[in-house]
């Protein structure tokens, strides 16, 4: 295994933090603690800098607020000056990491994506019923409160195999250790911020290891994964079902997770298989019930916030683009074209 030692400056120098103050930045110019911060921005960077170089560096607290995205979920907000280091901290452990991953593995990854997920496991299922010649399966599980359960230890641990720079370390520590879900228990230190840059990466590094489990261990030939959401399809029902037990078993004892009890299903192809908001069908592709509901309430939310002057006109036509996207990757001719006609009724209403 390559090992990483010297890493410290390339995270922590003010060119470093200047190019991750450009990245984070680039769609967030018009938020007030974009703006605030960008007032006396060398001021800023240099004094990161200099917490940093001394060791002195505290990440800040969290501002929570809820979401419905379709389900209700805690997003934690970090201050801008801690995002931009998490940028920092991206930009030098993603091209440590990445060549690691495996090709299936589609969340917060460049050339990734939910359409490209559900691409390949419409891909997978064409091959392995020949073309929907042969019935098949799919073993579809999620992990359940992925991103709450994950172990800080177990997470460090797998970062320090790796990384071999005591100063990194030593932040990266500073940064997981100070977002926990339940404070109470003590040898239990839990959770990753959804909505946190480093905790993207995180999880793809924590997800990594059941990865390299499902591929060399057990031998799965057909199998995707996004985030703690996995698929595997194959024409034998007893073969899946006999692995959901190591599976489980896996992610018990060496990841401290549990599969979701609820969202562990064997279904057949024919009857279609429900991946990342489409329903992969022998024939076709359609959305999801819950993703039709959904994407006009959102388009509707997006031309009220226009038409308050919220957002801008390139956001509010952008936003309808990559909603028309979603439809794009299915059998959504139809209900595109209504999307299009309600968006042009509520715009001039």
């Amino acid at each position: 295994m390559k090992i990483y030692k010297d890493l410290y400056w390339l995270i922590i120098s003010p060119s470093a933090l200047f190019r991750a103050w450009d990245v984070f930045k680039s769609d967030k110019k018009n938020r007030l603690d974009v703006m605030d911060f960008e007032l006396d921005l060398e001021k800023n960077i240099f004094d990161l800098y200099r917490d940093l170089k001394d060791g002195t560096y505290k990440h800040g607290p969290y501002k929570g607020f809820w979401i419905h995205d379709p389900k209700l979920r805690r997003i934690h907000k970090a201050t801008v000056r801690d995002r931009v280091l998490h940028h920092a901290i991206f930009s030098v452990l993603n091209p440590i990491f990445e060549p690691t991953f495996i090709p299936n593995s589609f969340s917060c990854r460049i050339g990734k994506g939910t359409h490209k997920g559900m691409k390949k496991v419409a891909e997978i299922l064409r091959a392995v019923s020949q073309n929907n010649t042969r019935q098949c399966y799919a073993l579809k599980c999620d992990v359940r409160k992925f991103f709450d359960s994950i172990d800080h230890k177990v997470l460090i641990n797998i970062l320090d195999k790796k990384i071999k720079d005591e100063k990194v370390m030593n932040l990266m520590r500073e940064i997981i250790e100070n977002f926990e879900i339940n404070k109470q228990n003590l040898f239990k230190q839990r959770g990753v911020p959804i909505g946190n840059l480093t905790s993207q990466i995180f999880a793809n590094i924590y997800m990594n290891e059941f990865d390299q489990f499902i591929k060399h261990k057990l031998k799965v030939e057909y199998y995707a994964r996004y985030t703690d959401d996995f698929i595997i399809v194959s024409t034998d029902k007893a073969y899946l079902e006999s692995l959901i037990i190591p599976i489980q078993d896996f992610l018990r004892t060496k990841l401290c997770l549990e599969l979701h009890p609820k969202k562990v299903h064997i279904t057949k192809h024919i009857r279609g298989i429900d991946f990342l908001g489409y329903v992969i069908l022998p024939a076709h592709i359609k959305l999801r019930t819950k993703t039709k509901r959904k994407i006009p309430k959102k388009i509707q939310e997006i031309v009220d916030r226009y038409k308050k002057g919220k957002i801008s006109e390139l956001t509010l036509y952008s936003s309808l683009q990559s909603y028309l996207g979603v439809l794009s990757h299915a059998n959504a001719y139809k209900l595109g074209q209504e999307i299009q006609n309600k968006f042009w009724f509520w715009l001039n209403e």
